[in-house]
């Protein structure tokens, strides 16, 4: 495996994590956004021995020693879901509470064993997110091997997020197409109402997503929205007018900044 070069300002590089794959890559906002492919393994995550080997192997034999590391983990390995804050909310401890409390309730079992981060806030519902412990830990600790700071870890849908938030328009329902699964986070104005998920159909024309966030909307008591906003591998028959609502496909949105739900590499909420 070639190793990296020096590091130039603005260069970072950013691992994904899949169910049974690692990717390592390199990152550059000289120029204009850029990626590059530095190496990628098969790895079975679920397994720890499997997969701290897997990591010691990238990141070691890339040479990543000081270069900021972001991972972005695929939507099946984490938890994402919708908190909203209970009346008069003073205290952080008051909506980590929430946020537990609704895990709880969606997923049938306390959330012992997973790292909880959000997007705090005591005046409107916010986003939420859990990773398992262990992963997080493997993580930060082959980061620390390698000699790299590790910056963030965070579900791809939630990178998506995060990289379009400056593009994303108040009202507009926000959605990834990955895997053949569509993520949408509804939204009433600003106020996210939802996150849903369902299994895009194979040859899944306009008129299936038209009827499907008609659904959802019904579903949750909304409007549909006016606008609907999609990244990843969203067909391009989606784009444009439609009888409810507006598409914008939107071009690859995981590349990131700093956003609402970071998890630490330390293993606790931040």
């Amino acid at each position: 495996m070639p190793e990296l070069k020096a590091r130039l300002p603005g260069q970072a590089l950013r691992l994904g994590v899949g169910d049974d794959s690692l990717a390592l890559v390199r990152t550059s906002r000289l120029f204009g956004a850029r990626r590059e492919l530095v190496a990628e393994a098969r790895v079975d995550v679920h397994q720890p021995a499997a997969l701290a080997q897997g990591l010691r192997t990238l990141l070691g034999g890339a040479g990543c020693a000081g270069w900021p590391l972001s991972v972005v983990l695929a939507d099946e390995l984490a938890r994402m879901w919708q908190v909203t804050p209970p009346p008069q909310a003073a205290s952080p401890a008051d909506l980590e509470a929430a946020a537990a409390m609704r895990f709880t309730s969606l997923f049938g079992a306390a959330p012992g064993g997973w790292t909880l981060a959000a997007d705090w806030q005591a005046s409107q519902p916010f986003l939420a997110a859990a990773v398992p412990a262990p992963l997080l830990e493997s993580l930060a600790l082959a980061a620390r091997e390698a000699r790299c700071p590790l910056v963030e870890v965070v579900p791809q849908f939630v990178a998506a997020m995060n990289g379009w938030r400056r593009l994303r328009r108040p009202g507009a329902w926000f959605g990834l197409v990955h895997g053949q699964v569509l993520t949408l986070a509804a939204y009433d104005g600003r106020v996210l109402v939802a996150l849903r998920t369902a299994v895009v159909p194979p040859g899944a024309d306009r008129a299936w997503l038209d009827g499907h966030v008609g659904r959802d909307a019904l579903r949750l008591g909304l409007a549909a929205p006016k606008l609907l906003q999609l990244c990843g591998a969203a067909p391009r028959a989606w784009a444009g007018a439609g009888k409810q609502f507006a598409c914008i496909l939107l071009d690859d949105g995981t590349a990131g900044e700093a956003g609402a739900v970071r998890l630490a590499c330390t293993g606790s909420a931040a």
